[in-house]
């Protein structure tokens, strides 16, 4: 579902994925949620943890990854950059607490060649192509041999089809790239505005370190208040 946020996910995808009653799941979202003005890591880290506890309530062996910042994967300058990777970091930190709790196989790809390698990348540079689909599957597939879950040799990391030409990609980037910063103008643009406004602020006093240390209470805040519940067996 192109642009599903922690709300789709669990209002929407996980109720119709729980009546197939998988036996592996993978639970890989929270990009499109730093992109929104309604951003709130108290509201990402209830739905997800609602989320994985369905699953795993349900038997299913869950799979979850944390993802680069999107300010890097498009490029943008420092002070539109850093809110949005502190937005990242800070439901990166949460994916990565409750994989733990719920003894998920996690995936770490939020940085190195993920951001480097821009083979890996569609052309809007917020989703993996061919190959980099591949390389998680790739990943997965290890971590899955170490829990003993999978065997086998894993899959192929050379794409099957060839990657998307610059001309395609540039079209892309015209066409339907164009209504996806439309859309973020309006809904994301004029806070961003704001929070680059406070980054430069806090850059010219020095203090930028308030703004990390406030995410990061921010994110242990959220962890908190979630209950704590009968931790679920491991797979």
């Amino acid at each position: 579902m192109s642009g599903a946020q922690t709300r789709d996910d669990l209002e929407r995808q996980t109720p119709r994925a729980l009546a197939l009653r998988p036996d592996m799941v993978s639970v890989v979202i929270g990009v499109n949620d730093t992109l929104r003005y309604t951003f709130d890591i108290h509201a990402v880290a209830a739905r997800l943890d609602e989320v994985y506890a369905a699953f795993r309530n349900q038997g299913a062996v869950l799979l979850t990854a944390c993802l680069p910042d999107p300010g890097a994967m498009l490029g943008l300058p420092g002070a539109l950059a850093r809110p949005l990777a502190r937005r990242q970091r800070a439901v990166n930190a949460v994916v990565h607490a409750l994989s733990e709790r719920y003894g998920a196989v996690h995936v770490h790809a939020a940085e190195g060649a993920w951001l480097t390698d821009r083979a890996l990348w569609s052309a809007d540079r917020l989703h993996p192509g061919e190959r980099g689909h591949r390389q998680l599957a790739l990943r997965f597939h290890a971590s899955l041999v170490r829990e003993g879950v999978a065997t086998g040799p894993g899959p192929s990391p050379e794409p099957e089809f060839p990657a998307p030409t610059r001309s395609a990609s540039l079209w892309w980037l015209a066409t339907a790239g164009t209504g996806w910063v439309a859309r973020r103008c309006t809904d994301l643009l004029p806070q961003l505005l704001t929070l680059a406004a406070a980054e430069v602020r806090h850059r010219a006093r020095g203090t930028s370190a308030r703004l990390d240390l406030g995410a990061s209470h921010a994110v242990a805040s959220a962890l908190a208040a979630l209950s704590v519940g009968e931790q679920p067996d491991a797979a």
